[in-house]
């Protein structure tokens, strides 16, 4: 074994802008491309918005005006501004900021002055402008490094702050701002900021009545059981109403922040609930009829958070405030009041829950027998050798959180296509589940079909979801299947699976496609892999020689030396979204039920699309006639 120095030489210090590149991590967790909603993008730009709207909440600047173009992003608040003298300060140097003045900054969404620093240091371009009573002072920085300083100047600008940046595309490798994520973002800090205005790219984001706008627009078109239940209180706001589909919803948020993986806050509601439904019909109900198919989301203020990442998105504080009550005794309190209170003078909400808890009773014992047969025919079945090659992550026992948020599992069909992954993949992130045949389409079945189906049975005790979506085993789950008729079918029929019984799965941004290349274009000197027919001309056009051309049309076609570039460090996912107006009830229907007018029409609109994509004379005189002619067939 190779002596590892240990001298004076091996001590290193790093400056503030070294560490966050050397470990982004630490600051913004993963970096991603923009695919997943969590990806080191978005962070960037919620922690300058963060700023923002702590300006708001303490009663300075009524609008914040975003833009992103280009992957460039600019950001305009009209707060008080950053104080002249300390502006460079404020964005460049590590522990700088207000925010320890809990006085100032009582119940900040920011995090003590780490968070400009972040987006500095990562990204190729930074500015910033402060502009205070008449006066601007503007820096300018690339990758951290301050290459421009201006004196204050003299202004008729209003009071505010400006920022702009560009991520780092050598650690955000081909990222992208999908609009879909970032107008996510900006609703969920106008729920939370009732009477904040957001101008975002031509459109404005603006709430009245904050959690009540946020589930009536999450509800939109649903079947909801009953109206809306909307409760506030002081550092607490909760809207809750149960609707027809599977599992438990919640939206929960901390001074603003949107905590996707929930935390002490999300906990303490759901446990308070559970105790205030029983003492209000007197009857032990199971907790999980109480929570089935509950829609809720919870926002708490809380005094000097404790967030169990940087990127905030899970709460560790186990009180609302360093002095005050534990954050259980305040849930139960508030709830115990509040809700008791509201079913007590709404007697026909209080029925109606009534009526959504016995149904979800009902269930439960219908499909008990069904589910214990199903699970013991998983243990027989073995999946872990026959129809699950899993990562080495998972067959650790002790798998960590990071690895966890690091794992992913591909769903494919057939041996070769299977194969090719399991070869390709990363061993030790990297899981393939491989179906039998075409799934069965799913679409307005119950549940029991999830157990008495062999496939879908084994599926979901592979992701680990039978009991619970909090013990899914993988954070990404690709549908993987071949660019043709039948792979697209497949596809169909598990987004239907997914969307009918684990709709969560989806909501939580786990659920990916993956996007494999449809050609290979290549001459004696260079090879381009291209996933889409412009992509394939722009790359003929780039050969120096006569180009070969190879048409993929299943996974199977490609070999695991060309896979592993395409799975690993340069993996193209699209991401499942599910939007603010999107009805999943009705997408199924018209997608999955019976074939209407509406969908032939599609149909056939969308073939005549896919018609005009053919080469032109030009195009066809470039490449081989015989390779033209196979492409036609």
């Amino acid at each position: 074994m190779q002596e590892v120095r240990y001298t004076e030489d091996e001590i290193k210090s790093l400056d503030w802008r070294e560490h966050i590149r050397l470990r982004p991590g630490m600051y913004i967790g993963k970096l991603g491309d923009g695919a997943s909603a969590d990806d080191g993008i978005y962070v960037l730009l919620k922690e300058v918005i963060d700023n923002s709207i702590d300006e708001y909440a303490m009663g300075y600047g009524k609008q914040i005006d975003v833009q992103v173009k280009d992957g460039e992003v600019f950001v305009r608040d009209y707060g008080r501004g950053i104080p002249l003298g300390k502006v460079v300060d404020v964005v460049s140097k590590i522990n700088t900021g207000a925010k320890y003045d809990s006085k100032a900054f009582k119940k900040s969404v920011g995090l003590n002055g780490v968070g400009t620093k972040a987006v500095n240091a990562l990204s190729e371009y930074f500015k910033v402008v402060a502009i205070r009573e008449g006066q601007a002072k503007t820096a300018e920085f690339q990758f951290g490094n301050l290459k421009k300083e201006s004196k204050v100047e003299p202004t008729k600008e209003e009071n505010g702050t400006i920022i702009s940046f560009k991520p780092d595309n050598g650690l955000f490798r081909n990222y992208r701002y999908l609009p879909e994520y970032v107008e996510q973002q900006l609703w969920n800090y106008a729920y939370l900021n009732a009477g904040l205005k957001i101008n975002y790219n031509g459109k404005t984001f603006f709430s009245k009545n904050g959690l009540l706008d946020l589930l009536s627009k999450k509800t939109n078109s649903e079947n909801v059981r009953y109206p809306i239940i909307h409760l506030k209180g002081e550092d607490v706001e909760i809207a809750m109403t149960h609707g027809d589909h599977y599992g438990e919803q919640y939206y929960s948020f901390v001074n603003g922040q949107n905590t996707t993986q929930g935390g002490t806050h999300l906990n303490a509601f759901r446990e308070a609930l559970i105790k205030v439904i029983r003492d209000h019909f007197k009857k032990q109900f199971d907790a999980k009829d109480i929570r089935e198919s509950i829609i809720a989301a919870v926002a708490v203020r809380v005094e000097e958070p404790v967030f169990e990442s940087q990127t905030k998105t899970r709460l560790g504080s186990e009180r609302i405030a360093p002095d005050g009550p534990a954050m259980r005794t305040f849930m139960a309190d508030f709830l115990a009041r509040e809700l008791d209170n509201f079913l007590h003078k709404n007697p026909e909400v209080a029925k109606e829950l009534l009526k959504r808890i016995q149904q979800s009773e009902r269930e439960r014992k219908e499909i008990a027998d069904v589910k214990k047969i199903a699970n013991e025919r998983a243990k027989k079945a073995n999946i872990h050798n026959k129809k699950l090659r899993d990562c080495r992550y998972h067959l650790n026992e002790k798998c960590s959180e990071e690895q966890k948020l690091a794992s992913t599992i591909f769903i494919t069909e057939g041996d070769s296509a299977s194969g090719s992954l399991t070869k390709s993949r990363n061993v030790d992130a990297q899981a393939v589940f491989s179906l039998r045949g075409k799934p069965l389409n799913c679409y307005g079945l119950t549940k029991k079909i999830v157990y008495q189906n062999e496939e879908f049975n084994l599926l979901q005790h592979a992701l680990n979801i039978e009991d619970s979506l909090d013990d899914l085993r993988y954070n990404r789950v690709v549908i993987a299947t071949d660019a043709d008729v039948d792979g697209m079918h497949i596809r169909l029929l598990l987004l239907t699976f997914f969307l009918q019984f684990f709709p969560d799965l989806v909501r939580n941004g786990h659920l990916f496609i993956l996007d494999t290349p449809l050609f290979r274009v290549r001459d004696k000197q260079q090879t381009f892999y291209c996933y889409s027919e412009t992509e394939k001309q722009q790359a003929i056009k780039k050969l120096r020689g006569k180009p070969e051309i190879t048409r993929f049309k299943g996974l199977g076609e490609i070999s695991p030396n060309e896979f592993s570039a395409f799975i690993n460090e340069n993996i193209r996912l699209d991401p499942v979204i599910l939007t603010e107006d999107m009805n999943i009830d009705h997408v199924l229907d018209y997608y999955m039920g019976k074939n209407t007018p509406e969908r032939q029409e599609f149909i056939i609109e969308n073939l005549r699309f896919e018609l005009d994509v053919i080469d032109t004379p030009e195009e066809e005189a470039q490449i081989q006639p015989e390779l033209v002619a196979e492409e036609m067939d």
